[in-house]
C-alpha cells in the first residue's frame, strides 16, 4: 500500500451519526481529487439499534474489522431508549477504547471564525487549546465492574498508573510540540488534577512531573480541576495542551465545546500506540436525527485529524495537507462565506455544509500555503 492509500472503518452509528457521516464523505471525496489521495472504506454497523436486533453492539468480527484499519472512522452510537439490562449505555466506542488501549482522547477546543462567540472578551477569537482525556484509566476503569453493597451503598473504583500517566505526558509534550512548530502555540502542557485530596491524583501529578522533565523544551504546569472549570471560562486563551483524568475530561471538553459554539464545532480522537478513532464529541442527538439540520462540522474536522494523524504516521505529505486544507475550508466557509448551521442560529443544513466545504477543497481555495 502506498502512503497516499488508507484503509478506513466507517462506522457511522445511528442518528445524526449516519447523516453526519454523509458529510465527511462528501468531504473526503473532494479530498481524494485534490490531493491524489485514495480511501478503501469498509462499512462496519453497530450501535443500540444493531444491539436491539441482533443482541449484540457490533458484528462478530466488528472490532476485528476495525483494528485492522488504517484508521476508524466514527459517527455517533446510542440511544437513550435502548439499554443494557443494567441501565447503562450501549457505546462501543468506549469498548474500543479499552480493545485498541486508545489512551489518549484528544479534543481540540479552537475558535473557528464567523461563529458567534460565547465570551464577550476579543480575545476569545484565540481560543485554541487542546483537552487531552486519558481514555482508558481513571473512574471509567469502573465502568461495568463497580458494585452495590446490599442496597445501601455503591462503590466505583479509579485507577491511576505509571505506565499510562507516563505514555500520556509523553503524547502531551509530543503534540504540544508540534502546536508549537505549526501554529505558534506556546508549547505548554498543563496537567488537570485534585491531587491536593486523592492519593491517585497525588501520584498522577508525581508521575507526570518526572515524565515531562524528559522534554526541557516544554513547560509542564498543573492546575485543580475545580480551578481549570473556573479559567476555562475565565481565561481560556492562556492554555495550550490540557491532559486530564478521564472523567475530569469527559465533562471539561463540553465546557470547552460550548466555549467555541457547541458540541457541532468539536472533534475528536482517540489515539493509542497502534490504532487511531476520530469522532465528533456530541452524540446521536435522537430529537433532531433524520432532520437534515444537524451540524457536520465536528465529523468534518475529526476526519482531517484522522488524516493528520495518518500523515505523520505513515509519512504522508498529501494527508497532512489535506488535512489542513479542511481547516482552512471550515474557516473560510463560516468566516467569509456567512456559512450559519443551525445550531448557532442559521439555515444551512448538514448536507450543505458538507457540500461547500468539498467544493471549497476542489476548487483550491484553502490549499494550505
Amino acid at each position: 500500500m502506498s502512503s497516499n492509500s488508507f484503509h478506513l472503518a466507517v462506522m457511522p452509528g445511528e442518528g445524526i451519526g449516519i447523516e453526519v457521516m454523509e458529510a465527511a464523505h462528501a468531504v473526503l471525496g473532494a479530498v481524494e481529487e485534490r490531493f491524489d489521495l485514495s480511501f478503501r472504506q469498509e462499512l462496519i454497523p453497530g450501535g443500540a439499534h444493531h444491539y436491539k436486533d441482533t443482541g449484540a453492539i457490533l458484528p462478530k468480527d466488528g472490532l476485528e474489522r476495525a483494528g485492522k484499519a488504517d484508521a476508524i472512522l466514527f459517527g455517533a452510537m446510542g440511544w437513550p431508549d435502548i439499554r443494557f439490562p443494567d441501565g447503562t449505555e450501549i457505546a462501543p466506542q468506549l469498548d474500543m477504547r479499552v480493545a485498541f488501549g486508545l489512551y489518549a482522547g484528544v479534543r481540540p477546543i479552537r475558535a473557528i471564525p464567523g461563529v458567534p462567540p460565547v465570551l464577550a472578551d476579543a480575545r476569545a477569537a484565540k481560543i485554541d487549546l487542546v483537552i487531552v482525556r486519558e481514555s482508558t484509566e481513571g473512574m471509567f476503569a469502573s465502568r461495568g465492574k463497580g458494585e452495590i453493597i446490599d442496597g445501601r451503598e455503591a462503590r466505583d473504583t479509579q485507577v491511576i498508573t505509571r505506565a499510562v500517566t507516563e505514555q500520556l505526558t509523553d503524547f502531551c509534550c509530543g503534540l504540544a510540540r508540534r502546536r508549537r512548530e505549526t501554529r505558534g502555540t506556546p508549547g505548554r502542557v498543563t496537567l488537570i488534577d485534585k491531587a491536593n485530596v486523592f492519593r491517585s491524583f497525588a501520584f498522577m501529578r508525581q508521575v507526570f512531573h518526572e515524565a515531562a522533565a524528559k522534554h526541557p523544551d516544554i513547560e509542564a504546569r498543573h492546575h485543580y480541576v475545580d480551578a481549570m472549570a473556573l479559567d476555562l471560562v475565565r481565561r481560556p486563551w492562556d492554555f495550550d495542551v490540557l491532559p486530564m483524568e478521564n472523567l475530569f475530561g469527559d465533562i471539561l471538553s463540553d465546557l470547552g465545546a460550548g466555549l467555541i459554539g457547541g458540541m457541532g464545532f468539536a472533534p475528536s480522537a482517540d489515539i493509542g500506540a497502534a490504532n487511531g478513532m476520530f469522532q465528533p464529541s456530541h452524540g446521536t442527538a435522537p430529537d433532531i436525527a433524520g432532520k437534515g439540520i444537524a451540524n457536520p462540522t465536528a465529523m468534518i474536522l475529526s476526519a482531517a485529524m484522522m488524516l493528520d494523524w495518518l500523515g505523520e504516521r505513515h509519512g504522508s505529505n498529501a494527508a497532512r495537507d489535506a488535512a489542513r486544507a479542511i481547516e482552512l475550508s471550515i474557516d473560510l466557509a463560516f468566516g467569509t462565506m456567512n456559512l450559519r448551521s443551525y445550531d448557532i442560529g442559521g439555515r444551512n443544513g448538514t448536507r450543505e455544509i458538507g457540500q461547500t466545504v468539498a467544493d471549497l477543497i476542489r476548487s483550491g481555495g484553502a490549499d494550505p500555503q
